[in-house]
């Protein structure tokens, strides 16, 4: 089991460990999910800019207006 200390502060170090496992890296953002008495730590993927460049022509349909008419 791997284990770390919450400061006064509510921060944790991730260990070593934990972050080479799920790939972590300066900057990376995690997501915590509670279910009952346990909490499930997750990496969230970066988005890819040039990605989301190429593809925001496309999404015009939520940004058209036309929903709001019906």
């Amino acid at each position: 089991m791997i284990t770390s200390k919450i400061t006064s502060k509510g921060q944790v170090t991730v260990p070593k460990k934990v972050r080479d496992s799920l790939g972590l890296n300066e900057g990376d953002s995690l997501a915590y999910e509670v279910h009952e008495n346990k909490a499930v730590i997750r990496r969230i993927p970066r988005v890819d800019i040039e990605w989301a460049g190429a593809i925001e022509n496309t999404l015009n349909e939520w940004t058209d207006g036309l929903d709001d008419e019906l």
